[in-house]
C-alpha cells in the first residue's frame, strides 16, 4: 500500500479520510499538479511548484508552504514509497480551500487540505514507440480560465470517456475552429518541418512538459511556433504530439480514423522524444525499453 502525506501526517493511502465539508469535495475549490520522478529524482520539481503557487493565487487560496517546505515534503513522500520494481513515481498533489460549512462564498477562517500520493510511471509500450496512438477530435466546452490547474475537470472527463469509447487514447479540443489542447495534455503539430502549438492564453493550461518540449525543439534546430493552429491545420499535420508530465510525449499516428503523415511516429518526435529521454534523471543508467512514460 502507497504513502500518502496528508495535512502534516504519513499514512497509508487507504487510511486518508477527507470531510464531506471539504471545500474540494463540494465545489472543486481545489487545484492539482502531477509531478514525475525519475530513479527517486523529481524532474521540474521547480518548474511544477511556481505553477501550483500561480494557481493557488489565482483562486485567493493561501500557499501553504514555501517552495523549499514543499520540496522537503515531497522528498520525503518519494523516500517513503520507494520500491526498486517502480523506480519512477508521478506525484499527485492537490490543495484545496479546507473545510468549512457548506456555502459557496470563501469561508472566513478555513485552513486549506493538502494530499500528495504516489503512484508508479510506466514505461512507454514499444508498441506506441512504433505505432503511435489514436486521437479524436471534439469541441471545446470546458469553462474559460484553463490556464488554472483546477480540479473542476468534468468536461475534460466527458472528453477523454468519449475518446476511450471511440477507440482513442485522448480527445484533441477545438474552440472557434481553433485547436486549443487535449482532454488531458498540451497538443503540437509538426507541418512544414516547423514545430507548433497554440500560445498561453485562458484556453491552455501552461504546461511544464510543454515549456520543456519547446526548449528541447529549439536546441536541436527546429523552427518553433508558438500560434493559434485551425482545424484544417491540425487535419494535414504531418505529426501531431500530445505531452504531459507522466505520459511525456506521445505520438499521435491517427485522427478521426485518419492517418497523419504517414501513420507513424515522425521524424521530428523521434528527436525530440530521445533528447527528453536523455534529459529525465537517471537517464545514464536506462535502457531504451525502460525509459518513457504511462500510455
Amino acid at each position: 500500500m502507497s504513502i500518502a502525506y496528508f495535512n502534516g501526517d504519513y499514512l497509508p493511502l487507504d487510511q486518508v479520510r477527507i470531510s464531506p465539508l471539504d471545500r474540494g469535495f463540494l465545489f472543486g475549490d481545489s487545484v492539482y499538479e502531477v509531478i514525475p520522478s525519475y530513479a527517486g529524482e523529481f524532474f521540474l520539481l521547480p518548474e511544477h511548484l511556481e505553477r501550483l503557487a500561480r494557481s493557488l493565487e489565482a483562486i485567493r487560496i493561501p500557499n501553504p508552504f514555501a517552495p523549499a517546505e514543499w520540496t522537503a515534503l515531497l522528498t520525503d513522500l518519494l523516500v517513503r514509497n520507494a520500491d526498486p520494481a517502480t523506480p519512477d513515481l508521478g506525484v499527485y498533489l492537490q490543495v484545496t480551500r479546507g473545510v468549512a460549512p457548506r456555502d459557496h462564498a470563501f469561508p472566513a477562517d478555513a485552513r486549506p487540505t493538502v494530499l500528495a500520493m504516489a503512484s508508479p510511471i510506466r514505461p512507454l509500450p514499444e508498441a506506441v514507440r512504433v505505432e503511435g496512438v489514436a486521437a479524436v477530435t471534439a469541441e471545446d466546452c470546458r469553462w474559460e480560465r484553463c490556464d488554472i490547474k483546477a480540479t473542476t475537470l468534468l468536461a475534460n472527463v466527458l472528453n477523454r470517456q468519449e475518446a476511450m469509447e471511440r477507440g482513442a487514447v485522448e480527445a484533441v479540443l477545438l474552440r472557434d475552429g481553433k485547436l486549443t489542447e487535449g482532454a488531458a495534455s498540451n497538443v503540437f503539430v509538426v507541418l512544414d518541418g516547423r514545430v507548433i502549438t497554440p500560445p498561453l492564453d485562458a484556453s491552455v493550461l501552461p504546461g511544464v512538459t510543454r515549456w520543456r518540449v519547446l526548449e528541447l525543439a529549439r536546441e536541436l534546430g527546429y523552427p518553433v511556433e508558438e500560434r493559434g493552429v485551425s482545424a484544417d491545420e491540425l487535419a494535414r499535420a504531418g505529426e501531431i504530439w500530445l505531452t504531459s508530465s507522466t505520459r511525456e510525449i506521445l505520438p499521435v499516428t491517427r485522427l478521426d480514423d485518419h492517418a497523419v503523415g504517414a501513420g507513424l511516429p515522425g521524424p521530428v518526435w523521434q528527436a525530440v522524444h530521445a533528447a527528453y529521454q536523455a534529459a529525465k534523471p537517471g537517464a545514464q543508467v536506462r535502457t531504451p525499453m525502460q525509459s518513457g512514460g504511462s500510455a
